[in-house]
């Protein structure tokens, strides 16, 4: 294992050497080499092709557009604070803070053209993409942009909270559970937000939010030993909206949550996934390389391929085998 380490600090990608430092190794964030680095990861080929392909496109374009660009930057260390980044958060911002999303009413009042950006109550139970706030609100804080606005998707995530702690954006009535796709992003948003103020409210929700994913023992059915998908025991990067096992591990690092018994079977599983050569592969994605149309990026994201390991996903499985003592840093 100390040979995958060192094979990701002589990384060409600054990002992945700034992961594996700050994550597994447990450098301080604040050490004068990791400001060094973090400033290489603002000049780095990968920055300016994400920040270059998010230009003239619309907030939520998918995978380039400006939401997922500040995203994208939040994973990689990106440096906090830049007012180079303002810009791009207030086309998110504006995205995401309309008026419209305050509605949560009785599904059978959302007309036609309020129907994107109303919040309908079906059940008892209001109906959002909550990932997109959890998103937005994650990067920001992530990305030390916050001007105050983000206290306003903080608080619009508690108050669509549902019962299990979750979020969900399926309109059918017998709906009753939240969706772990829906609630990943908003967990990780709130458990930021909550780091970033000290608001115990909000790190109430973010850990009431974990709950959906630690009952079914991370990716796991609650009433059976069948996973939740097939996707969801695959290891993707990115992951965007979605959910697998790792994502999900990552997620619950944040909160300091994965000495949870719960969130056994899933990090053995994931130690088991590991290469023989070392490393961990990219299972699948959810990204294509391309110019024109949707589910694209201005980058690659490393091999999809069982017969090489993907630095991404690697420096993640590390993360999270170093935070649950499953892999002891130096």
């Amino acid at each position: 294992m100390d040979d995958i380490v060192s094979q990701l600090l002589r990384s060409e990608e600054p990002s992945v050497r700034w992961r594996v430092r700050t994550a597994v190794l447990r450098e301080r964030a604040d050490d004068g080499s990791i400001r060094a680095l973090q400033d290489d990861i603002r000049r780095s080929p990968r920055v300016e092709a994400i920040l270059n392909g998010c230009r003239g496109l619309a907030p939520y374009a998918k995978w380039r557009g400006p939401h997922w660009a500040l995203l994208a930057l939040s994973n990689l260390g990106y440096p906090s604070g830049d007012p180079a980044l303002l810009p791009l958060r207030d086309v998110v911002l504006g995205q995401w803070l309309r008026a419209g999303y305050l509605v949560d009413a009785d599904v059978s009042r959302i007309t036609r053209t309020s129907y994107e950006t109303a919040v309908p109550r079906v059940s008892g139970r209001s109906r959002v993409h909550a990932s997109q706030q959890g998103g937005a609100l994650l990067a920001i804080i992530r990305l030390g942009l916050d001007d105050g606005r983000a206290s306003m998707l903080a608080q619009r995530l508690c108050a669509w909270q549902w019962p299990d702690g979750g979020w969900n954006c399926d309109r059918d009535p017998d709906t009753a559970m939240s969706s772990v796709h829906e609630t990943l992003l908003p967990m990780r948003g709130l458990a930021a937000y909550a780091d970033a103020s000290g608001d115990a409210a909000t790190r109430s929700a973010a850990v009431a939010a974990a709950e959906v994913f630690l009952t079914r023992r991370v990716a796991w059915r609650r009433s059976s030993d069948k996973p939740l998908s097939a996707d969801a025991v695959k290891l993707h990067y990115p992951v965007y909206w979605h959910f697998d096992v790792l994502a999900g591990l990552v997620g619950l690092r944040e909160l300091d949550l994965l000495d949870d018994i719960r969130c056994e079977p899933a990090l053995t599983m994931l130690e088991s996934r590991r290469r023989t050569q070392g490393g961990w592969s990219a299972d699948a994605r959810y990204w294509r390389v391309a110019d024109a149309g949707s589910n694209i990026e201005s980058v690659s994201w490393g091999a999809v391929s069982t017969r090489q390991a993907n630095e991404w996903v690697t420096a993640d499985a590390l993360a999270v085998l170093a935070a649950a003592g499953r892999f002891p840093s130096t």
